[in-house]
């Protein structure tokens, strides 16, 4: 690897090339847990989970797994917010050698069902609210054969455990459902009290599958990312190389990312384990006043989280009394933040904010602020170690971009993916020579900081989560009064970017704005719901009759800037 510019900005300590450690991902749970069994691991409101109690219930999970029929390949599917039972099921199917395939509890059936069916998963760790709402009705149309059924309140204690299923029963949508016996139904608690620790001996190469982590790419058709053990592994030991001023294994992280976001699962999940630290488990990072509650319950001192949960906490009613003078450090990630947002939650806390870049493909972390030398806000850091990058031109990759000239970022490292899922055409356009060729617009400074500064791809950004155009245009045009749909993403000030839509009715039809969100409500995820909508009597469209995308975006910009 050739010097760079920006190993001058590496902390003390930091290495270029790191001497990584041959170690899959639930090796780090292993060796955690006999060094240190009781010390605590996790923490979920009035739970604590220790570490030989997590790696137990881990091993004890995995004989069921097995007894079920999982095999080392297979794939699993873990569909959960972040609760205790995820993390134990995600680890132990990687035991197994098994493929974790994470799934958003805010998939709509649709989109569950192409997931799970494109990945070939053999077994199901879903909610009973889930399975009652969204999985049993199509249990017929997945490949899935057996499936476990989580409940929040079996991980708690004593009275939450017989108070939360009357709070979480009235919640919209219910959080809790009792599920009857049926056959290839099994409850998690009741196999976790069933199954002796004793699941077979697996040998798991480094280059064997870990996750199938889906994002949609550049079509917008959602396609799962091959993440190794070695990428994985790569990763978690790339961050813990760079966190030179954490206190391995005195460490309090607070998990408000999900486990299903590839951020939550390397950073909140994996890292911690591999540092020995524990993490503080939010299943609703939307519940502001519980996050600021947790946050100084447990004293927490690594606080990653996207740029909206600063802003929602630092605008918090009260925030000022509160004590957060235990934060060390804090990660923005999925989004830019703003020098206001930063600032501000900096002064409440004395922490300091790093932000970084990374994707689904890239494990995910790919670049980051360094942590003790002068970082560069509003800019996504430098490589970290074993990690190149740079800025070419989207028409020609070979031609790299002056210093200050935007192109497409593209990185090359140990932790980018092998390719996604059964698709070689995607992967072929993506990684180039080695080079995965990201999408996004950026710049490079003399230092070596990277700045992103726009997406080639036409995906949208709503608070950090993935909006394809292409899949909601999709959903919309499967309405019989529908001739044509376009979607754009246009600026918000919460979200930075919202979805709007532009449909063109077939003729003699007509449907007001609500019926459209209605219907997009039954067929996408909350946050693919267009939040605007635009009635118009023609699309603008190129010769070869493509949509023009941009000039939607250009006429959409000008009416806003006249307002």
């Amino acid at each position: 690897m050739k010097e760079h510019s920006w190993y001058a900005s590496y902390d003390e300590g930091v290495r270029k090339q790191v001497p990584y450690e041959e170690l899959p991902v639930p090796d780090f749970l292993t060796r955690t847990a006999a060094e240190h069994p009781n010390k605590d691991a996790i923490l979920f409101m009035n739970r604590k989970i220790q570490y030989g109690e997590y790696k137990e219930h881990t091993d004890r999970m995995a004989t069921a797994m097995a007894r079920l029929g999982v095999q080392q390949g297979d794939k699993v599917a873990v569909h959960a917010p972040t609760i205790p039972q995820a993390a134990i099921a995600y680890q132990a199917a990687a035991s197994l050698g098994a493929c974790v395939v994470l799934t958003n509890p805010l998939y709509t059936p649709r989109e569950i069902e192409h997931q799970w069916n494109d990945a070939d998963v053999k077994l199901a760790v879903t909610m009973d609210f889930l399975w009652d709402q969204k999985v049993r009705g199509m249990r017929d149309k997945l490949s899935a054969e057996n499936f476990i059924i989580c409940s929040i309140p079996e991980y708690l204690k004593f009275p939450l455990n017989l108070l939360a299923p009357l709070k979480l029963k009235k919640a919209s949508p219910p959080l809790y459902a009792k599920v009857a016996a049926e056959p290839g139904v099994y409850k998690f608690k009741d196999l976790i009290k069933s199954t002796p620790a004793d699941p077979p001996k697996v040998e798991i190469a480094m280059d064997d599958l870990a996750v199938l982590q889906y994002t949609g790419g550049t079509t917008g058709v959602s396609k799962g990312a091959m993440l190794t053990h070695r990428n994985l592994s790569v990763n978690v030991q790339q961050i813990d190389e760079w966190f030179t001023t954490a206190d391995k294994g005195g460490e309090v992280v607070m998990g408000c990312l999900p486990i299903f976001h590839v951020f939550g699962m390397t950073v909140n999940m994996n890292w911690t384990i591999y540092a020995g630290g524990a993490c503080v488990f939010q299943a609703n990072p939307r519940d502001i006043p519980g996050v600021l509650a947790a946050l100084q319950k447990h004293k927490v001192t690594i606080f990653p989280a996207v740029p909206n949960l600063f802003n929602a906490i630092n605008n918090h009613p009260g925030v000022e009394n509160a004590d957060l003078k235990a934060l060390k450090i804090c990660v923005s990630g999925s989004a830019p933040i703003t020098d206001e947002v930063l600032q501000k939650f900096e002064a409440l806390s004395d922490s300091v904010i790093i932000e970084g870049f990374g994707m689904s493909e890239t494990s995910p972390v790919a670049t980051v602020n360094p942590i003790q030398r002068a970082r560069k806000i509003g800019m996504v850091g430098i490589p970290v170690s074993d990690t190149e990058a740079k800025v070419v031109s989207p028409d020609d990759p070979s031609e790299e971009k002056p210093l200050g000239e935007e192109g497409e970022l593209i990185i090359r490292g140990p932790q980018v993916m092998l390719g996604y899922w059964k698709r070689p055409d995607e992967t072929a356009k993506t990684i180039l020579d080695g080079w995965l060729h990201t999408g996004d617009l950026a710049t490079m400074d003399e230092d070596g900081f990277f700045k992103i500064v726009g997406r080639i791809k036409d995906m949208i950004n709503c608070s950090g989560l993935k909006v394809f155009p292409d899949e909601v245009d999709a959903v919309l045009m499967s309405h019989d009064k529908v001739l044509e749909a376009a979607t754009i993403g246009v600026p918000d000030e919460k979200r930075g970017e919202t979805v709007k839509s532009f449909l063109v009715m077939q003729p003699g039809e007509s449907m007001t704005v609500e019926e459209v969100e209605a219907f997009a409500r039954e067929n996408l995820a909350a946050y693919k719901v267009p939040r605007e909508i635009d009635f118009i009597d023609e699309l603008p469209k190129s010769t070869v009759l493509k949509v023009l995308r941009r000039e939607l975006r250009d006429m959409e910009m000008a009416k806003r800037a006249e307002r």
